[in-house]
């Protein structure tokens, strides 16, 4: 007798667990393709290329002062003769110190360059991929899907197996006011 009650127990709580399994929705969504039809975003990469423009113009001119003082040294060099040698000499330890000091400056500025274009990109993105997070977020909601899953992911870390799931990609692009054309996602299983 308490093997069968066991064996309807046991039973029971399967089906349960079969039924809470069946009511979860899985759906995904391709963010590469949501974020390369966002107007926001061109914006943001249209202010980052002209942030790059503006430093890489800055680096170049330091380069440019670097090679005409390196081209000054070579020629200063060039006159030297047994008269002036100990003067010409002084003068080019000068250059020498002094263009170490400006190829440090320009590596330097190199470093801080992309530094700053770094933290401008993050700073600027930041808002975005929170709007469009809050819209996959509602749109999962309001299509009551438990699960999504990120088919933009090359690595495959965020798609466990997208045949028969939802794609809200074209939803959320419709949320955010973007492009409503949307690439097939691809499908793996993993």
């Amino acid at each position: 007798m308490k093997l069968i009650k066991l064996f309807f127990i046991a039973a029971g709580l399967t089906l349960t667990a079969n039924a809470a399994n069946a009511q979860q929705k899985i759906g995904n969504v391709n963010t590469d393709d949501i974020f390369a039809n966002l107007s926001d975003v061109k914006t943001v990469g249209a202010t980052i290329e002209g942030l790059t423009k503006a430093k890489q113009t800055e680096i170049e001119k330091m380069i440019t002062e670097y090679q005409t003082k390196l081209k000054a040294a070579q020629n200063k060099e060039g006159t030297m003769t047994e008269a002036n040698k100990e003067a010409v000499t002084k003068e080019l330890m000068a250059a020498h110190t002094e263009l170490q000091a400006l190829a440090k400056k320009i590596e330097e500025g190199r470093a801080l360059a992309a530094k700053e274009l770094s933290a401008k990109q993050n700073e600027l993105f930041a808002p975005i991929q929170q709007k469009v997070k809050d819209a996959i977020s509602a749109v999962a909601k309001e299509r009551n899907l438990n699960y999504i899953f990120d088919t933009s992911s090359q690595d495959g870390n965020n798609l466990v197996y997208t045949d028969g799931s939802e794609d809200i990609t074209a939803q959320v692009k419709t949320k955010l006011g973007a492009s409503a054309t949307t690439k097939a996602a691809p499908k793996s299983k993993k």
